[in-house]
């Protein structure tokens, strides 16, 4: 019977088909080694015609689909479970091609697979910025970064991928295709199709192209790291630097002591910035349009006030792209300088930044009654109020402590909850919900918009198809 669907599911598209034990498993396990499926086939199409010839496939034979793109996600929102059985896994690595970049509209259409960095690049090559910026930019594909509404370092300056995005192409449930691929800025022509399919983390529909918006390079670019007395304090220079550098500020990054001891300890080779040992560390940095005589100006005239305002205690400005990279690397190395030391608890919130120097403190209460001696990590876009507050076990743990604080992940994650949610934070911020969040949400969420969530994904998704257990708590109610 298995190989029987194979062999149909083979004659019906153009395009990969991979169904062998060891061809399939880079595809089956997330990219933290949490999750690991079973799968049919992966399906790799080569065109959106192929994408909707294998949807119409899947209708007829009543086959699950799980779309994939580069398998970053951090919350196993697209690996197979063996509850939704039979399923394949629809992986759009290879639709990856740029399709236009328009320097006069400011625009770029590209096929949902395109690496992130592939379309930066392209966007570069005609003197222009397409800003999302993450540290998966190396894998991830620009159809994953719409379909999870990713963050990134610059959300602060342009946005969200939601922002960022002007039009679709997207494959539905019952396998007709919707071109929305325009590069209109202004389309008041009834309901915007394309933001539900932003963020539903392939749930509602399977996006296949896309076109996005870019903006004219900068003149300048102008890096500082900080030492700072506290998390307030963090708050009161995102206030004078909004003040100051105004739109020009594009990206804010708060990153706690311990956050940066650890990434010293597992990566040698790499320095602090300032010489001053803190408990909290921002890293700045502004575009400028005007030159780099003028962003230098502005840029020390913010340091100089700060430092005089006691708002910081030390601060390194890079005085080249190479030295601004060097303090970058400590930000993005955070996840493996984590990875090497041990397990965690990863939490993605958000909350006021107002907010953030209070959550801080009443959020490490909660952790320590539930995990006491437990190590807490905040770093993250304080820009906008997005932290990353992960949780390790104490100092000097074996490896059965770091298991039972596995075995009480939930119990540990839902105090943390508590606190975001009493302070009208969000409990996923810029991850997504996947399979790691589902409960999570049906609990947080008021009935009335799980409700309403229910009824959107009854309309377009009617038979549970596209990516079932995910954002929505199974079982979905049709």
């Amino acid at each position: 019977m298995q190989q029987a669907l194979i062999d149909s599911l083979r004659g019906s598209f153009q395009g990969r088909l991979l169904h062998a034990e060891d061809d399939v498993k880079p595809f089956l396990s997330d990219f933290r080694k949490r999750w690991t499926g079973t799968t049919l086939a992966v399906v790799q199409p080569d065109s959106t015609e192929d994408v909707a010839a294998v949807v119409r496939w899947c209708v007829k034979n009543n086959v699950t689909i799980y779309p994939q793109g580069g398998n970053t996600g951090l919350v196993g929102g697209n690996i197979p479970d063996s509850a939704h059985t039979p399923n394949i896994v629809l992986s759009l690595q290879r639709m990856n091609r740029i399709l236009e970049v328009n320097p006069y509209n400011n625009t770029l259409t590209a096929q949902a697979g395109a690496v992130l960095q592939h379309v930066q690049e392209a966007a570069a090559r005609e003197q222009r910025l397409f800003p999302l910026s993450l540290g998966a930019e190396g894998s991830c594909t620009l159809g994953g970064n719409l379909a999870t509404n990713a963050g990134g370092i610059q959300v602060l300056r342009y946005g969200n991928a939601r922002d960022l995005c002007l039009g679709l192409e997207v494959v539905t449930a019952d396998g007709e295709i919707w071109n929305g691929l325009r590069g209109l800025r202004k389309d008041n022509t009834g309901y915007d199709l394309k933001h539900l399919f932003v963020g539903s983390e392939g749930t509602l529909g399977i996006i296949t192209a896309a076109t996005v918006k870019l903006y004219p390079q900068p003149a300048a670019q102008m890096t500082a790291f900080a030492a700072l007395p506290d998390a307030q304090s963090a708050v009161r220079l995102l206030a004078l630097a909004q003040q100051q550098l105004s739109a020009s500020l594009t990206a804010f990054e708060l990153i706690c002591g311990a956050s940066v001891q650890l990434v010293l300890k597992h990566a040698p080779q790499m320095r602090n910035p300032v010489a001053t040992d803190a408990p909290y560390y921002v890293l700045l940095e502004s575009s400028d349009a005007e030159g780099e005589a003028h962003a230098a100006e502005r840029f020390e005239h913010l340091m100089s006030t700060a430092f005089e305002d006691g708002i910081i205690l030390d601060a390194a400005i890079a005085s080249s792209l190479s030295q601004s990279a060097t303090f970058w690397q400590i930000r993005h190395h955070l996840p493996e300088a984590q990875a090497a030391d041990g397990e965690n608890i990863k939490h993605d919130i958000s909350l006021p930044i107002s907010s953030i120097p209070e959550f801080i403190e009443r959020g490490a209460a909660a952790v320590q009654s539930k995990l006491p001696g437990g190590r807490i990590f905040v770093f993250g876009h304080l820009g906008d109020g997005n932290l990353h507050y992960n949780v390790s076990a104490p100092a000097g743990s074996d490896a059965a402590a770091y298991q039972a604080m596995r075995d009480n992940e939930k119990t540990i994650s839902r105090a943390v909850y508590d606190v975001v949610t009493q302070m009208n934070g969000s409990i996923s911020a810029e991850h997504g919900v996947g399979q790691l969040r589902v409960s999570s949400i049906a609990h947080y969420k008021s009935p009335l918009e799980i409700a309403m969530m229910k009824r959107i994904k009854q309309a377009l998704d009617p038979d549970n198809r596209l990516n079932p257990g995910r954002v929505i708590a199974p079982p979905h109610s049709l």
